[in-house]
């Protein structure tokens, strides 16, 4: 795509999320692994963590990791890492793993404040599988090397069109 060439948006029906929300929810209870709580990280995970924890039946938290007030997070993060090293499961929540850069800096940042990670688990409902690192659930999977859209879930659809745009030209190297 040529640098004035604008993103192809793909708007992903509300059907849609809630049925790849209930896979996600599906797969964790096919596992042994339960968490006790539902962690969404916010911006994109918010959502779909609501849904999630209420699928589960499980409460939730949130750490708003998108709006890079400094120290908040990483607070946030610090009080459920203890959690996890007194056996608290966590299972965190993102709308897509596209270049990994968001689960990695919660990783990051959990490991740093003495997080257990044998009680934590990640799950999205896209997942990149370019990218550079994993998750333990996903609905659906993409390959960046052929999928250049911009996925536009339901609670972002609300937005102005020139601000979805915006955000999505602010990383060509997912586009191109």
């Amino acid at each position: 795509m040529s640098p004035a060439a604008s993103p192809e948006l793909f708007y992903i029906a509300h059907d849609d999320f809630v049925a790849d929300t209930l896979a996600v929810a599906q797969a964790v209870t096919r596992g042994a692994w339960m968490p006790d709580f539902v962690v969404g990280i916010g911006r994109g995970g918010l959502v779909p963590a609501v849904f999630l924890s209420h699928a589960l039946n499980v409460h939730m938290l949130s750490i708003d990791h998108s709006s890079k007030v400094p120290g908040f997070a990483e607070e946030l993060l610090s009080k459920v890492a203890a959690k996890s090293a007194d056996g608290v499961r966590l299972l965190f929540v993102d709308d897509i793993n596209d270049s990994g850069g968001t689960i990695a800096d919660i990783r990051r940042l959990l490991a740093d404040s003495g997080c257990d990670s044998t009680q934590v688990r990640f799950a999205v409902l896209l997942d990149n599988v370019r990218s550079q690192v994993r998750v333990d659930y996903h609905a659906k999977t993409i390959d960046r090397a052929d999928d250049k859209r911009w996925f536009v879930f339901p609670w972002e659809a609300v937005g102005m069109s020139e601000t979805i745009v915006e955000e999505a030209m602010s990383v060509p190297e997912r586009l191109a």
